[in-house]
């Protein structure tokens, strides 16, 4: 199958890719996936070291205060309903899960500020599950490469899951991400450079 060539030239490419996101432990990841949201990585690797030096866990966070959290976020879009998830968030995360950030999907999505996506990056990044999250990223690659035809999300995840060996999981998705960050751009593909044009539906349509 086609997805498996592809996954193949992925793997001897970058055989361990990893999320782009720095975090220094599974709560402080899932801080900087909710200050990810409709935001680059790099903003977000820009602001966090200091916050992180200070709220490593959800304690820590809502010790700080919403007020000051801002402080350390404001230079990201939306950081004031993010400030207020993240303190949300972490109050959830010591009153009903014991402090730890729980391994399970609909754990997960409970949390405010996390949403499907959002769950299984946490997933695969903190636990190594076998999920397909589906950003703009790997939505947009999906499509024109011809594995899914759907704009939904989630009918993209499933498409996704479905022709997607789980050996391959959860590293298809950062290769995804990665495709779609760097080579496979919405406005400018670099399909010159692109290792796998010639399984690419879009490109082979020109």
């Amino acid at each position: 199958m086609q997805i498996e060539e592809v996954l193949n030239i992925f793997a001897s490419d970058n055989p361990n890719p990893g999320i782009e996101l720095d975090f220094v432990n599974n709560y402080t990841l899932v801080v900087a996936v909710v200050l990810s949201a409709q935001a680059t990585d790099v903003m977000v690797n820009k602001i966090t070291p200091p916050l992180f030096a200070i709220c490593d866990t959800p304690e820590k966070m809502v010790a700080l205060g919403e007020e000051k959290l801002k402080e350390y976020v404001k230079r990201i879009n939306y950081f004031n309903t993010k400030a207020k998830n993240i303190i949300s968030l972490s109050k959830v995360l010591v009153e009903k899960f014991h402090s730890t950030v729980p391994n399970n999907f609909d754990a997960l999505v409970t949390l405010p500020g996390i949403g499907r996506k959002s769950a299984n990056v946490i997933l695969a990044s903190a636990f190594g599950a076998p999920t397909m999250a589906v950003d703009t990223h790997v939505k947009r690659v999906a499509n024109r490469m011809g594995f899914s035809n759907s704009k939904d999300p989630e009918r993209v995840e499933q498409d996704l899951l479905k022709v997607i060996d789980i050996k391959w999981r959860p590293r298809a998705h950062q290769w995804l991400v990665l495709h779609g960050r760097y080579i496979c751009k919405a406005l400018k593909p670099k399909c010159p450079e692109c290792k796998v044009s010639k399984y690419c539906k879009l490109y082979n349509m020109v």
